[in-house]
């Protein structure tokens, strides 16, 4: 289970380039300008400019998901967060949201039409939870 990072991206919301260059980062890891360009352009039914990449990049930068390092003449890029940290981060964002809804007959409404697979993974979940205070509470007592 990745818990929630003690770091949150100042905007979660991303762009579809921002969104595809972002998950180019967290393959390939450290990255440069011409490393993005590069790999999108291995396609070869995209263009994409390289003053582009270099935007998306910075963007990404102010958003608060990359860090961007300048050593001598070259920047390079690297998240902030993991992938599975992002995920976890967008979950928790979306399930607060929906239980922002605040009528539980919605909710309940919303629960009831689930099917068995998805009844079963929130029992799940819930037991999942139960576990983890459980042992929190543990630590506190000790």
């Amino acid at each position: 289970m990745t818990p929630l990072p003690s770091y949150r991206p100042k905007q979660l919301s991303l762009g579809p380039l921002e969104a595809e260059i972002l998950n180019l980062i967290w393959e390939l890891g450290t990255v440069t300008v011409k490393d993005v360009h590069d790999r999108i352009l291995s396609n070869p039914e995209r263009e994409l400019a390289y003053t582009s990449v270099t935007t998306v990049l910075q963007r990404l930068t102010q958003k608060g998901w990359l860090v961007c390092d300048r050593k001598s003449r070259v920047y390079t890029w690297q998240p902030l967060v993991s992938k599975e940290q992002a995920q976890a981060l967008r979950a928790y964002e979306q399930l607060n949201q929906f239980l922002a809804v605040g009528n539980p007959d919605v909710v309940a409404a919303f629960a009831d039409s689930l099917d068995q697979t998805s009844v079963d993974q929130l029992e799940a979940i819930a037991q999942r939870l139960r576990a983890i205070r459980e042992a929190r509470e543990d630590k506190e007592c000790i």
